[in-house]
């Protein structure tokens, strides 16, 4: 049987259903996997009139699996019965806060319960939540409170570019301060780890400097020796093909190409910003280190298109694909698979 992927509608109020009845009508992902969308039905019929994708919802109860995916249906598990008051484009309240979060909590009990293979999830709106009485700055915190995960690590993915980050959302002045030895061979080996598990056996990493030509020995900072290189030599010591400290500005180069699976950045825009340029449209958002696997698109709500039908939905799609993709190589145990390809 096709692995099910649990699908969260994310934010009614933004574009979420919209890209989700799109990326459900693509042919290849019926073709590797039985999508179940944990949401609202009276929202996902709005997505899909709007965007006219050939679907209908077919509304099953709890405990009951989507069948091997049918043309033209698209199986939810009703999570919410949202008022019209609550589903107007841009303008999320509490209910719909409280709405996002029930079904992103019922998507990690199907994954830790096994009932699902992974969870593939649409953007959300952080402060809406956070109205409704769930104070998380998102998913991730959310997801590892609820796995009871300690250490964890963003991954932002496409075919030509994997980056991982060592501190997230940070403003720049403390960043230096975080960037701690510890911190970042946690970041080297969860990287690893997971790489290995999902992705490639014995991944080559790159671990970049914080400063620009790697400290000029000195001159623009001494993060790099003090902190960065013992870091590095540590996982080496531990049989882990990393290198590093590399400077950023001339790396991402060799990256891009090939010689390397994946970039270990020190702060977001660091590694964002190169993997945007290459995959805007199909980038998708990976949290390593917890003990399900999760995929999310790499944007946000989109309140500008939300309603309009032009938003794309190549992120969702590329996430649902990658979130089945990675339970295959899980479940068959060889730490290799389609995703191994660049």
């Amino acid at each position: 049987m096709k692995p099910i992927i649990a699908v969260t509608m994310g934010d009614p109020t933004g574009i979420g259903p919209e890209i989700i009845a799109r990326a459900l009508a693509m042919p290849e992902i019926s073709n590797i996997c039985r999508p179940l969308v944990l949401g609202d039905v009276a929202t996902m019929e709005r997505g899909i009139a709007i965007t006219g994708a050939p679907l209908r919802v077919e509304a099953l109860p709890e405990g009951a699996p989507p069948e091997e995916p049918a043309a033209g249906v698209m199986y939810l598990r009703s999570l919410s019965g949202l008022a019209q008051a609550d589903m107007k484009f841009g303008k999320p309240t509490a209910a719909s806060g409280e709405a996002m979060f029930r079904y992103i909590t019922e998507a990690a009990r199907l994954c830790l319960e096994g009932f699902a293979a992974a969870m593939a999830t649409a953007p959300i709106n952080k402060e809406a939540m956070n109205r409704a009485g769930h104070a998380y700055p998102g998913h991730t915190e959310l997801l590892a409170e609820l796995t009871g995960t300690g250490e964890f690590v963003m991954m932002l993915a496409g075919e030509r570019l994997r980056v991982t980050l060592v501190t997230i959302h940070e403003a720049l002045r403390d960043v230096p301060s975080l960037v701690t030895i510890d911190r970042v061979l946690s970041t080297i080996k969860i990287t690893r780890n997971d790489l290995q598990r999902y992705f490639k056996k014995n991944p080559r990493l790159a671990v970049l400097a914080l400063n620009p030509h790697c400290g000029e020995g000195g001159l623009f900072g001494d993060e790099e020796e003090r902190v960065i290189r013992p870091a590095v030599e540590a996982a080496q010591r531990e049989g882990i093909d990393a290198v590093g400290p590399l400077s950023a500005d001339t790396l991402f180069h060799f990256a891009a190409k090939g010689e390397y699976d994946a970039v270990v950045c020190m702060y977001h825009d660091q590694g964002l910003i190169p993997l945007k340029l290459l995959h805007f449209d199909d980038g998708v958002n990976v949290t390593l280190g917890l003990p399900i696997i999760r995929t999310s698109v790499d944007h946000g709500t989109a309140y500008d298109l939300a309603g309009t039908g032009r938003a794309s939905a190549a992120s969702m799609a590329a996430a649902i694909k990658m979130a089945a993709e990675m339970a295959l190589v899980r479940d068959r145990g060889t730490g290799t698979g389609k995703n191994e390809g660049r």
